[in-house]
């Protein structure tokens, strides 16, 4: 099996066949073993996070006050130091991992000759033909930019061109109100920049639920961020001392830095994929079936590259069950309940359907909130604004969704994934005993409120 790209599709895709005692190979350029989700995207991302969070003091301002910081002058420099550290951490793991498993890393980038082989040119521009059984494209994806942009990676620059800014922005213009955009909103925010989000669309994260949105909302408007909905960016000045966005309404704002975060486009136009058969729509994705072939049967394509939900976790869920079906190994279906994890500040996740998504299909349901503020743990981390809101079938008392808002919320997400997925009830939370005090115990609070609102509802009946 060949491997065209290492990220999380095409590691756990080339491990999988390597434990099935396949001869594996996999491609990729040598500074970018790990691929994009770990030297632009995903661990890059998160880890400037934390330092972020770190450095601000922001979550413990709560406790010590709104002045309080841990470092008065921030640099990009201070920002950068633990962000290389983990990616190199990271590069040596996958690096590791892969000759562990006796994978064959060829340096460089590869492109098709025909269906079974691929040419791999090499950072001299050496080429080598490698020829396999079966083929696996896992190349991602990059920023969509848009072409009448002019990018010049210093005032105005996409998501990968943030991790290389030479200071912080006193202002910053952030164009599109996807995932990527209110992430690095939030990031800038905290760190004391004056954002504003432009968005053409009328809301922000829409496939989420609204209260939780709601509340995002009013805690990004706290640390002055302003957002331009129902807005688009017609142009984009550079000047000496920053930039100056122009909107179609005639709003001008101005700003030291400008990031477009207008989606992304699949990594496929230098592939040749014509001479293997394959086409890729226009923003380079490649079409696959429910096993991740494409159109040529011995080809398969995982993560980003295919389209949605292009998530580092479901990229590895893809790689795996890739490998397992062209190693004719038995191979469960990807459950159909995954998680969502939004790395705002707070952050957001949530899995099952929202409230909006059961009234369209008039499936009814009863919901349970718990707040951070009620809970000890919340008080101890200084988080008063989070919480945990659970959506129960008052039919089976089954969990319909999960959706939560602060500290944690992405790790304390898999409690509720963990309870759907085996189909267990709301009153296995009511009756199950958490360890005091964690944020874990807010399932027992929302569960609580929701089967008191359900019997009362049942006595009224009575």
């Amino acid at each position: 099996m060949l491997v065209i790209g290492s990220g999380p599709g095409g590691q756990k895709a080339a491990i999988a066949a390597a434990k099935l005692g396949r001869r594996v190979a996999v491609v990729d350029r040598k500074e970018m073993v790990g691929g994009v989700s770990l030297h632009t995207g995903t661990v890059p991302s998160k880890t400037l996070r934390e330092a972020v969070l770190y450095l601000t003091g922001l979550t413990q301002r709560d406790l010590y006050g709104q002045s309080y910081r841990l470092k008065e002058d921030i640099t990009v420099a201070d920002l950068t130091a633990r962000t290389q550290h983990v990616v190199g951490r990271e590069m040596d793991v996958v690096r590791n991992q892969l000759s562990r498993n006796r994978v064959a890393m060829f340096p460089g980038t590869g492109r098709f000759v025909d269906d079974h082989t691929v040419a791999v040119t090499d950072a001299t521009g050496q080429e080598e033909l490698l020829t396999a059984r079966h083929i696996v494209i896992a190349t991602g994806t990059r920023p969509a930019r848009p072409a009448s942009v002019e990018f010049d990676e210093r005032t105005i620059m996409d998501s990968d061109g943030v991790l290389n800014m030479e200071r912080v922005p006193r202002s910053m213009v952030i164009v599109g109100a996807g995932v990527i955009g209110i992430e690095y909103a939030s990031m800038f925010a905290a760190l004391g920049s004056k954002v504003t989000v432009v968005e053409q669309r009328e809301g922000m994260l829409d496939f989420c639920d609204v209260e939780i949105v709601e509340a995002l909302k009013y805690r990004l408007r706290d640390l002055a961020v302003t957002f331009r909905f129902g807005e688009t960016v017609a142009a984009v000045e550079r000047h000496a001392r920053g930039a100056l966005a122009v909107l179609e309404s005639g709003k001008k704002i101005p700003a030291d830095a400008v990031m477009y975060s207008a989606g992304r486009q699949g990594l496929t136009d230098g592939l040749d994929l014509g001479k293997a058969g394959l086409t890729a729509d226009r923003r380079g994705r490649i079409a696959v079936d429910e096993h991740y072939r494409t159109a040529v049967p011995h080809i398969y394509a995982v993560g980003d590259v295919i389209g949605f939900p292009a998530l580092a976790a479901t990229s590895m869920e893809q790689g795996r069950s890739a490998a397992y079906h062209a190693c004719e190994e038995p191979v469960n279906p990807i459950h159909h309940l995954q998680p969502i994890g939004i790395y705002s500040i707070p952050e957001i996740s949530f899995i099952g359907r929202t409230e909006d998504q059961l009234t369209d299909e008039k499936v009814p349901f009863e919901v349970g909130v718990s707040r951070y503020r009620e809970l000890a743990r919340g008080q101890i981390v200084g988080d008063a604004h989070g919480m945990l809101k659970l959506l129960v079938s008052p039919e089976d008392r089954r969990l319909l969704g999960v959706h939560c808002f602060g500290t944690g919320a992405t790790e304390l997400i898999h409690i509720g994934q963990a309870v759907m997925g085996c189909g267990g009830t709301v009153d296995y939370l009511v009756d199950a005993v958490f360890n005091y005090p964690t944020f874990a115990e807010s399932y027992k609070v929302a569960a609580l409120d929701a089967t008191n609102k359900m019997r009362e509802i049942d006595h009224l009946r009575d």
